[in-house]
């Protein structure tokens, strides 16, 4: 299936497993494009420490009056049953969204279409993928790609478009999701690639970056 044509949720989570997840984000993307975006600050699990507090910009008592994150289980159970999950190092995501809850429903398959499966990934992994794909890039980072790859217009009218006010920079939730969506869009621009599958992106990214010189060698159609 042509990566478009299913629903992918980006995802980018603040925090850890000792403060919790204190903000999310998660980017809808159909058709090559974002449809729709949701981010909320979640009340922290402990103290946020203050090194922490500097990166994420979120402070403990930002949280008191807010929603935990295990609030939203069937949020994220829901989208997961739609369409896989994305993020950039996924296993960051992957990690934080187990911490709350181990398993999701059983759901679609995105890469074996015939069975299904009770876990939240495989991931899509942008960093993963632009690690395989441009090896010799100096920075994965973020900021960095979107840089390189004069991704940052496109941030701008995003951010603008989606971001609560003050949350419109990295290390913020939504914004950094935004980022990865922008990062994986821009993918199918680069000849060759016009017609990369749900199942490429998927299989590629779980090879891990690690392992990237011994990625899936196979026709990406």
């Amino acid at each position: 299936m042509h990566w478009t044509a299913n629903p992918i949720y980006v995802i980018d989570f603040e925090g850890n497993t000792r403060s919790g997840v204190v903000e999310y984000g998660v980017v809808s993307l159909l058709g090559g494009e974002v449809v729709d975006a949701r981010t909320r600050i979640c009340r922290s699990l402990g103290d946020i420490p203050e090194r922490e507090r500097r990166v994420h910009g979120i402070a403990s008592e930002d949280t008191i009056d807010t929603r935990l994150f295990a609030d939203e289980w069937e949020l994220f159970s829901n989208l997961r049953k739609r369409g896989p999950f994305c993020a950039h190092y996924a296993r960051v995501e992957h990690s934080l969204i187990k911490s709350v809850w181990p398993y999701p429903p059983f759901c679609q398959d995105f890469i074996n279409r015939n069975r299904k499966l009770a876990e939240w990934g495989p991931w899509i992994d942008t960093c993963v993928l632009y690690a395989a794909l441009f090896p010799d890039l100096p920075s994965y980072r973020l900021r960095d790609l979107v840089s390189r790859f004069h991704l940052t217009p496109d941030m701008q009218q995003l951010s603008g478009d989606y971001c609560p006010e003050g949350r419109g920079k990295y290390h913020c939730a939504l914004f950094d999701a935004l980022s990865s969506a922008c990062l994986l869009i821009n993918l199918s621009r680069f000849p060759g690639f016009e017609n990369i599958t749900v199942s490429w992106l998927l299989k590629n990214s779980a090879a891990g970056i690690d392992q990237r010189d011994d990625m899936i060698q196979e026709d990406m159609f």
